[in-house]
């Protein structure tokens, strides 16, 4: 332990500690902008400049260490002026109409600038502008960029895909698409993590609410039936840019919501989970009974993001993935033919909306060879969680004295397996309890296979099946699933079945969800699932008795032809810019 003093309150902190959490903990915390802890901790902002008794120049807290004896002035007069100085500087090259802004009202800039008082600047202001494709999923203003370098960061760091790069030099710098590429050359994922770190609204996702609540949308009219599905992980993050408690935050508050919006029906995204489990769950098993015709392991493939990444780093494994769709893909095959049937609707008519924790999942929507169902795109419009959040305070509804109301049948019941979809590890778990019954005709202990929680980024286990030992891993955040691929090819590891989610922690860590500078909350809502998954008195997908009604009326069985053509892909139908320059 080292003592220091900080604005006179002499304290004890351990030693190795940054001046700046030092003093978080001293209860006098010092703003930052660019800094993420073990990932961004480079100082470019100089927001957090203190004074150092005994050192002529101020210092930045973010990345200087505590020293025995240390005085520290968080706010003297020297660092007021030169903290106002530093971020007016960097509100000269920034686009500051923040009414117009998707980060308006959570944005560590605006409210760093308010908390200095800063209404105006004698500084010139000299905005950047550049072109970008407004179709890509992911859309840069840089206008609005304050070059932390956080994205970059986290994408070298954490995601290593190294998709950004520092473009021009001096004041001119900036940040930019890696050898110059546009965003649609790159081998992008998609993931959003970027999205999600950015203290501003220089990133964001393409704003589809328009496509509904524009004078042409969907919502006007009259001939469209509209159908939304709600993702397991939507379900855990909704509530919170709307101010609502966890327990205010219901799925069933949810969907009365989305029926004050003005959506006709209102479907829940597990039943999709449990139509992937019975298939997913069905190919690997398949797989296994005749080893010698696949490759192992067998990849998960309801991630965008990771089948992105296989596809652009490693188009040689592309068979391993399971062909089976994505959840909400399932889902809106099956909604635009067997609800069509059933309801007695003209599936011409129908409009499916699916909500989703995920910006990949827009792309994955146009994917042309992932539409089945004969009747246009399978989904039409995929919105995150943050994009229906939006419409719920622009329609200033009171969600909070809501009464709640059911999803609609048949695909509003799922099962907890379902549920535990949007945290890593739970499609795997959620498989292996369907595996086993597959296997020996009796279900498992619901939790017998919670050795695959939690947040660690790479995580492996073996069990036993009626004789058959299985290696199974659950990865997170593709620079962890990069290291997976690498310890195969390199023969050091051997699996049966994978898990692979592209943002870390999975989906309820998505690039769609709400947004909180300097927090990571996707442990927290992957508890929320498992809550919800306890809670459920379906605890296995083959138990659901919408699942059992869709394969007996329609579907026949699992693997089926008529399954085959509506909820099953062709990953090599398209390609990554990578994939189409080898060619």
């Amino acid at each position: 332990m080292v003592t220091i003093t900080i604005n006179g309150k002499k304290m004890q902190v351990e030693e190795g500690t940054t001046i700046l959490k030092a003093a978080a903990a001293a209860g006098m915390p010092v703003p930052s902008l660019c800094y993420l802890k073990e990932i961004n901790e480079i100082g470019a902002c100089r927001v957090c400049v203190v004074e150092v008794k005994g050192v002529a120049r101020l210092v930045t807290a973010c990345n200087n260490l505590v020293q025995n004896g240390m005085e520290i002035l968080t706010n003297s007069p020297r660092v007021r002026q030169a903290r106002r100085t530093n971020v007016e500087l960097i509100l000269s090259q920034h686009n500051s109409s923040c009414t117009s802004c998707v980060r308006g009202g959570n944005c560590s800039l605006q409210r760093i600038a308010n908390d200095l008082g800063i209404y105006a600047s004698e500084y010139t202001k000299v905005i950047p502008k550049k072109h970008w494709p407004v179709s890509f999923p992911l859309i840069r203003d840089s206008s609005r960029c304050i070059k932390c370098m956080r994205c970059l960061q986290i994408c070298d760091k954490v995601q290593d895909l190294h998709v950004w790069d520092i473009a021009k030099t001096g004041s001119r710098a900036t940040v930019g698409v890696s050898h110059n590429l546009q965003i649609t050359e790159a081998d992008c994922a998609i993931c959003g993590q970027c999205l999600t770190h950015c203290p501003t609204g220089a990133l964001r996702e393409r704003d589809d609410t328009l496509k509904l609540l524009s004078a042409q949308g969907a919502f006007a009219d009259p001939e469209k039936v509209t159908i939304v599905q709600v993702a397991p992980a939507v379900r855990a993050a909704w509530g919170e840019e709307l101010g609502l408690t966890r327990e205010e935050a219901t799925p069933k508050r949810l969907v009365a919501a989305l029926k004050a919006l003005g959506f006709d029906y209102v479907f829940d995204t597990d039943f999709g989970a449990d139509l992937t489990i019975m298939e997913e769950g069905s190919e690997f098993l398949e797989r296994l009974n005749h080893r010698d015709d696949y490759k192992f392991p067998m990849f998960t493939s309801c991630c965008p993001g990771w089948v992105r990444f296989l596809k652009s780093q490693y188009p040689e494994m592309t068979g391993q993935l399971s062909t089976a769709k994505s959840p909400h893909q399932m889902q809106g095959a099956v909604t635009k033919t067997y609800i069509a049937e059933k309801f007695g609707i003209d599936a011409d008519r129908i409009f499916n909306i699916s909500i989703m924790p995920c910006i990949a999942k827009k792309q994955e929507a146009e994917i042309p060879n992932i539409n089945d169902s004969g009747h246009g795109r399978d989904v039409d419009l995929v919105l995150t969680t943050r994009e229906i959040a939006r419409m719920i305070r622009a329609d200033h509804l009171d969600v909070k004295n809501l009464a709640e109301e059911e999803f609609d049948d048949p695909f509003g019941t799922g099962s907890g397996a379902g549920v535990i979809f949007g945290a890593t590890g739970g499609v795997m778990e959620a498989a292996l309890r369907s595996c086993y019954y597959l296997v020996t005709g009796k279900n498992p202990y619901p939790d017998a296979f919670y050795m695959v929680r939690g947040m660690e980024g790479w995580k492996e286990a073996c069990f036993d099946i009626n004789g058959i030992t299985l290696h199974v891993a659950v990865v997170s955040g593709l620079g962890n699933a990069r290291k997976l691929i690498r310890a195969i090819q390199n023969g050091e590891v051997q699996y049966d079945f994978v898990e692979v989610m592209a943002c870390p922690g999975g989906c309820v860590g998505g690039g769609g969800q709400p947004i909180h500078d300097g927090e990571e909350l996707a442990e927290e809502r992957g508890e929320n699932l498992y809550f919800l998954d306890r809670s459920n008195d379906l605890r296995f997908s083959h138990e659901n008795p919408k699942i059992l009604q869709i394969y007996e009326e329609f579907l026949e069985k699992p693997l089926s032809h008529m399954a085959h053509e509506l909820l099953h892909t062709d990953h090599h139908g398209w390609k990554m810019p990578g994939e189409e320059k080898t060619e």
